[in-house]
């Protein structure tokens, strides 16, 4: 038996591994010049990377912890020592910890009622929750018009949403928002830096794990698959070269993007709709011979209300060898300042580096990752399940077509959107594989 897997991402090339360690042939085909999908390096300076794509893992992601030892990669945690700062409306502020200048009583209350509409999500099966068809037909932003009324959790909200999912609150269902977040662990979880699933980083990044796993298989860089045609004898690959015959074949892309190939027979239920919006997310660097905030009692964390940056982070190697600061856009401020030329888009960040850091240079480097234009990604974190999408695509989410079987981040309702989600599916997807043929 062979199988043919489309995409090298973490999900596909976890799959490929899994499906070698059992004698099966398998060859990867994958669109870019580089492996990784949404892992990606960025070399700022000599021997520095940074994460311009997925970064962050936390102690409960044991498939990538565990993938980690095998490949002989270590963590270094996510540096959160000192001050922070917002600019929330106002002027900006600094503060001990994270806790934004807000009303206490307010965020309370906006976390309590996300937290009860996160335990009433069917996490392994969203479309079967009560109330789904409910919870699916509205949008988070009406969720928020509805339950938020201090202006300071209306505020928040955008805020928070796009941190945590990368989303508009306009674009994803009620649904698909609680859950997300109840998927990666639960709010408390999901938004902790010490103890949670932004504790740790990848020392020398996260591109490294899709390196290394891609040194051991058969790769194939450049090509996009245009169609997939099963027959009696297995499938066909239509890529960009040719084609291959397989016994069956993985799917490990991005929903938009499977559901662009030509699959004969057709599938009984899309991959993606017109609702189902990309990750809203474009990624910035900020880079300094150290880590200068630091010295000023700064953690270099900070929220902020007034783009293009919502929020930053020290992600300085563990040396202090290069201060590196990664800026998050997120929501409907990443489209808009994706829209941007290049130099309005630098100047914008400077602008914002210096109001937000007045005592520190302006930054040697500026490194804009914008994933929303990225042709083979269509998005990051992961896309997002617009109105009535978990209703549609939910039932058909993991289910085979055929020979055609399904893998990617997208895909797990364990984790969903995080690399730990990714390399999940990669396992289910390839044991299911093995399963069917022992059966045969």
């Amino acid at each position: 038996m062979s199988v043919v897997v489309v995409g090298a991402g973490l999900a596909g090339l976890t799959a490929a591994r899994d499906l070698l360690a059992r004698d099966i042939e398998v060859t990867v085909l994958e669109a870019r010049d580089r492996v990784g999908g949404r892992t990606y390096g960025l070399e700022v300076a000599p021997g520095v990377w940074a994460d311009a794509g997925a970064a962050y893992l936390g102690h409960r992601h044991t498939e990538l912890t565990a993938l980690l030892a095998e490949l002989d990669l270590k963590t270094t945690p996510t540096a959160m020592a000192g001050d922070s700062r917002f600019e929330l409306g106002g002027d900006v502020g600094t503060r001990a910890g994270r806790f934004p200048p807000l009303s206490a009583v307010a965020l309370g209350e906006l976390f309590d009622a996300l937290t009860d509409l996160c335990a009433k999500v069917r996490v392994d099966a969203p479309w079967l929750t009560p109330d789904a068809a409910d919870l699916d037909r509205r949008t988070a932003a009406g969720w928020a018009a509805e339950h938020l009324r201090h202006p300071d959790a209306r505020r928040f909200f955008p805020l928070f949403l796009g941190e945590m999912m990368a989303a508009d609150p306009a674009a994803v269902s009620v649904l698909h928002m609680a859950f997300y977040l109840r998927s990666g662990g639960g709010l408390r979880y999901l938004n902790a830096f010490a103890g949670g699933a932004q504790e740790d980083r990848i020392d020398g990044g996260a591109h490294q794990v899709c390196e290394r796993l891609a040194a051991r298989l058969d790769v194939r860089l450049g090509e996009p698959v245009r169609a997939i045609h099963q027959d009696g004898d297995g499938v066909i690959v239509v890529s960009a070269s040719g084609q291959v015959r397989a016994g069956t074949v993985v799917v490990a892309v991005p929903p938009a993007l499977a559901g662009a190939i030509d699959f004969r027979p057709g599938l009984p239920t899309p991959r993606a709709r017109t609702a189902t919006a990309p990750g809203c997310a474009v990624k910035v660097h900020l880079i300094y011979p150290r880590p200068l905030w630091r010295e000023y009692g700064l953690s270099g964390w900070t929220v902020n209300a007034t783009g293009p940056l919502l929020s930053t982070v020290d992600d300085s190697p563990p040396d202090g060898g290069a201060g590196v600061l990664t800026g998050f856009v997120t929501g409907s401020e990443a489209h808009r300042f994706a829209a941007l030329p290049a130099a309005e888009r630098r100047e914008r960040v400077l602008a914002q580096a210096a109001r937000l850091f007045p005592e520190l240079p302006a930054p040697a480097q500026v490194h804009v990752t914008d994933w929303i234009g990225e042709e083979y990604s269509r998005g990051c974190y992961a896309a997002l399940f617009g109105p009535g999408d978990w209703g549609l695509l939910g039932p058909g989410l993991i289910a085979p077509h055929g020979r055609v079987h399904w893998a990617g981040t997208e895909t797990s309702t364990e984790f969903f959107g995080l690399m730990e989600g990714a390399i999940r599916s990669g396992h289910r997807a390839a044991t299911a594989i093995a399963e069917t043929q022992e059966e045969q």
